[in-house]
């Protein structure tokens, strides 16, 4: 179970999150959404240990384990993954050679057997398969000159190919068409499994018809400040964030 307990978070000196409070039990997906500025993104930043995003009070407690106290590749190690809002191009770097030494790494930290290339290419491209991602496409350079789709397709390939058990996805829907939101939520469900919580962060219903979460979180001015089941989605989706109002979070 994820454990987030009065979670006070700042970045350059900005009090950003202000008490968050949110479990997650194993084998559940819960949904965060909220206004602009509300914390989403900080809060995913935060989990995943990001420079410059200081935690001043609280704690994050993931099966047991203080991910708080965690360097970024340990916590991948313990199981996380950020699908990031913007994916960032890496010009130099092979997607091929990206993906087997990531692969590798985590099997390492995690006392298995490391992969060799053969190994690493039928497992990629099973993986890569299934997410219509083209054989051309993991010859180049990791993310450089990718669609917004291509990019978030390639995101979930890396979170199906390291097998972590604590998934957080920051706003992937963003900048899809239907066709590769579709794809994309294929994926994500394919991750679904009763060792495993999947936090999705989302500023619109649509992606929650394709992952249909357990339960669906309101974040506002850095708190949790409503939760329900799925329909809280579909009503935010009629009402909007007017109630909640903005904040200069980020």
């Amino acid at each position: 179970m994820l454990e987030i307990k009065n979670l006070h978070a700042k970045v350059d000196g900005d009090m950003i999150l202000r008490g968050v409070d949110l479990e997650i039990p194993q084998g559940e997906v819960h949904a965060i959404m909220g206004p602009n500025g509300s914390g989403k993104s900080t809060l995913s930043y935060v989990l995943a240990g990001k420079d410059d995003y200081e935690i001043t009070e609280g704690s994050i407690v993931w099966n047991g384990q203080d991910l708080s106290e965690l360097e970024v590749d340990e916590r991948v190690a313990a199981g996380f993954f950020l699908a990031m809002q913007y994916p960032v191009e890496i010009p130099g770097v092979g997607t091929m050679n990206f993906l087997r030494s990531a692969m590798n790494a985590v099997r390492k930290a995690r006392g298995e057997d490391e992969l060799n290339a053969a190994e690493t290419m039928r497992i990629v491209r099973e993986k890569a398969e299934a997410l219509n991602i083209p054989l051309d496409m993991l010859k180049r350079p990791l993310n450089v000159g990718f669609s917004g789709g291509e990019k978030k397709r390639m995101e979930i390939l890396q979170m199906s190919l390291l097998s972590p058990t604590l998934c957080v996805l920051d706003e992937t829907d963003s900048g899809l068409d239907i066709d590769a939101l579709r794809i994309v939520s294929d994926g994500v469900n394919a991750m679904r499994g009763p060792d495993k919580a999947i936090l999705v962060i989302t500023h619109y219903q649509r992606l929650l018809e394709y992952i249909v979460p357990d339960k669906v979180h309101v974040l506002s001015k850095g708190r949790i400040v409503r939760s329900g089941g799925k329909e809280l989605a579909l009503e935010l989706e009629k009402s909007g964030y007017a109630e909640y109002g903005e904040d200069e979070a980020a």
